[in-house]
């Protein structure tokens, strides 16, 4: 299974299935990562965490914990 937080700077991917339970599913789905969705990964700190990612035309900052729960191809 890859997740959002493997893949590298600057691919795009489709969101396959968002994993987990309860108000943190359903935050991340509220940010607008849904099946089907594609994801452009912009950068990631020098740390590695947050991630900066572009979804449907905005730009947005995950952690590394909420980024492995996101299921991509």
């Amino acid at each position: 299974m890859k997740t959002l937080r493997d893949v590298s700077i600057g691919k795009t991917v489709r969101v396959i299935k968002v994993h987990g339970e309860g108000a943190l599913r359903r935050r991340i789905m509220d940010m607008g990562i849904t099946r089907g969705v594609e994801i452009y990964v912009r950068k990631v700190a020098p740390l590695g965490d947050p991630i900066e990612v572009m979804v449907r035309g905005y730009e947005l900052s995950l952690r590394k914990v909420d980024a492995e729960m996101v299921e991509v191809e």
